[in-house]
C-alpha cells in the first residue's frame, strides 16, 4: 500500500517559497556579540528607567496618601466645631446682656442648651442618659456607688453624671448609682 501525497496547492506553494525565503541565508541577520551586547543593554536602561518611574510614582502615592490621613486627622473635627460656634455666641451673648430676671435667664440657657445638642446631634454625638429603673449595662455605664433599694438588683437608681457616645463608641459612659443586691 502507498500512499499518495497531495500535490500543494498555489496558496500553500506560496506560504512555504515565504518562509524558505525568509529563514534564507541572506536574510538572515547575523549580529556580533558587541551589536547583541549594545541591544541588551540598551534594554536593560530601558527597563530600569520603566522601574524607577514606577518606584516613584509608588513613592508619590505612599506621600499622597499619608498627607491624605495627616489632614483627615488634622481637621476631621473641622465640621463638629461649625456646629459649637453658634453655641459660643449664644453663652457670649448671655453674659454680655445686662441683668434681667431668672426667668429670662433660664430661658436663654435652656435655647442654648438646645443648640449645643442640636450640635452633637449633627456630629453624631449620642447623650446617654439612662432612665431610673433601667438594668445597669457596664457597657454604658460607670457605677460609683451600690446603695440598698426596693428596685430589682443592678438597677439605676440615680445619674450622676450624663455619659455621651460618638458614632456607637462610649466618649465616656453615664456616671450612676445602682441598687444593692437584696
Amino acid at each position: 500500500m502507498t500512499q499518495e501525497i497531495p500535490n500543494p496547492s498555489p496558496d500553500q506553494e506560496s506560504v512555504a517559497d515565504q518562509a524558505q525565503a525568509e529563514i534564507s541565508p541572506e536574510n538572515i541577520e547575523v549580529k556580533t556579540p558587541e551589536q547583541e551586547i549594545a541591544e541588551l543593554n540598551q534594554k536593560l536602561t530601558e527597563m530600569q528607567d520603566t522601574y524607577l518611574r514606577a518606584k516613584a510614582e509608588g513613592e508619590n502615592i505612599r506621600r499622597r496618601a499619608a498627607d491624605d490621613v495627616t489632614k483627615a486627622h488634622k481637621f476631621a473635627i473641622e465640621g463638629f466645631a461649625e456646629h459649637l460656634v453658634p453655641v459660643a455666641d449664644s453663652l457670649y451673648a448671655a453674659l454680655t446682656a445686662e441683668a434681667v430676671d431668672a426667668k429670662a435667664f433660664k430661658e436663654g440657657l435652656e435655647i442654648t442648651l438646645k443648640q449645643l445638642l442640636s450640635a452633637f446631634e449633627k456630629g453624631r454625638m449620642t447623650e446617654l442618659n439612662p432612665a431610673v429603673g433601667e438594668k445597669f449595662d457596664p457597657h454604658h455605664h460607670q457605677a460609683i456607688a451600690s446603695i440598698a433599694s426596693d428596685q430589682e438588683a443592678n438597677t439605676v437608681i440615680s445619674v450622676l453624671q450624663r455619659g455621651y457616645s460618638i458614632a456607637d463608641r462610649i466618649l465616656r459612659p453615664a456616671l450612676v448609682t445602682v441598687s444593692a443586691p437584696k
